[in-house]
């Protein structure tokens, strides 16, 4: 393959995403993992499949940094994983350390990767890796709105017993409880979802799309979501690797766009070959805007309590 990725993490979100990669032939792929064989095992019983799947990727699992050198993408999936009763901001100072690291060596022998951050809580572990990287906001993006509008697309598609790939939304803000989903940009095979759905029935929609990973990680009682956590960072990847120029909603580090500065959270943003090629500022409600601010303040908290505000 022409392109390569690594994968940092071999957990259920990193190998089912090295996978997905690997199927999609988007790129050679480098899962790498602190725990001894279990990279390498991962990686050698996924590229055993590849004749019976018929993918021509090649997978390794390693420990060790060098053989990541020269990647194209950086996905960082590292980390510990949600358990019953934790918020994503539970994880802040454990995730934040691991985050760090990781950063640090990836880019010593990927200077030029974009990175993709995965690892909760997202918004917070974008800004990390910014400031570790030192790598411009083009080049460091975090995996969210498309993830929680493929859930806010699944609830809707359920409710309305109609397929989901007639189902397209709109989700901004940051990942967590104060995210936005956005149902005025929210349709129906291009018919607006406030027209086939009372409003009590998509407020409660919103509750559940909030509430999407911990509803997962209360049924599962150990781990957390990975089959929709892996396929949004696979479309995200497809996007950068094959420089589609997909609009997808993206925690990105804003600058005054939407009126929000120095902060990483959830936006449409235009995913090519150079990362983030274009933010695009969509018009909002006095009311949507509030809650977008609100976000941004969410965030902006849980980095003072990280210490990088």
């Amino acid at each position: 393959m022409e392109k390569k990725v690594t994968v940092i993490g071999a957990g259920n979100v990193g190998a089912t995403t090295a996978q997905r990669i690997a199927e999609k032939e988007l790129a050679d792929v480098v899962l790498l993992d602190v725990v001894e064989g279990i990279p390498q095992g991962k990686g050698l019983d996924l590229f055993e499949s590849s004749p019976v799947e018929g993918f021509n990727a090649r997978v390794i699992g390693t420990q060790d940094y060098d053989e990541t050198r020269d990647s194209d993408l950086v996905i960082v999936t590292a980390g510990v994983t949600r358990k019953p009763g934790m918020s994503r901001d539970d994880l802040l100072m454990t995730n934040a350390k691991i985050v760090g690291e990781v950063v640090e060596q990836a880019v010593l022998r990927s200077p030029d990767a974009i990175l993709l951050v995965v690892t909760n809580p997202l918004d917070v572990m974008c800004a990390v890796a910014k400031k570790v990287s030192g790598f411009p906001r083009e080049k460091v993006i975090g995996m969210a709105g498309v993830l929680d509008s493929a859930r806010f697309r699944s609830f809707l598609a359920m409710e309305l017993d109609v397929s989901v790939e007639n189902v397209s939304a709109m989700v901004m803000g940051g990942h967590g409880d104060s995210m936005v989903p956005l149902p005025r940009y929210t349709t129906v095979a291009g018919i607006p979802v406030t027209q086939l759905l009372p409003q009590k029935t998509i407020d409660e929609l919103i509750r559940r799309t909030r509430n999407g990973g911990a509803e997962i990680v209360n049924l599962l009682k150990s781990g957390s979501a990975f089959y929709a956590p892996s396929a949004a960072v696979a479309e995200m990847a497809e996007s950068i690797l094959k420089d589609q120029k997909k609009i997808l909603p993206s925690s990105a580090y804003l600058m005054g766009e939407y009126g929000i500065d120095g902060v990483y959270i959830g936006v449409p943003v235009k995913l090519g070959a150079g990362g983030i090629e274009q933010i695009l500022e969509i018009e909002l409600s006095e009311t949507e805007r509030s809650l977008l601010h609100s976000s941004a303040e969410d965030v902006r908290a849980t980095l003072s309590r990280l210490g990088q505000s």
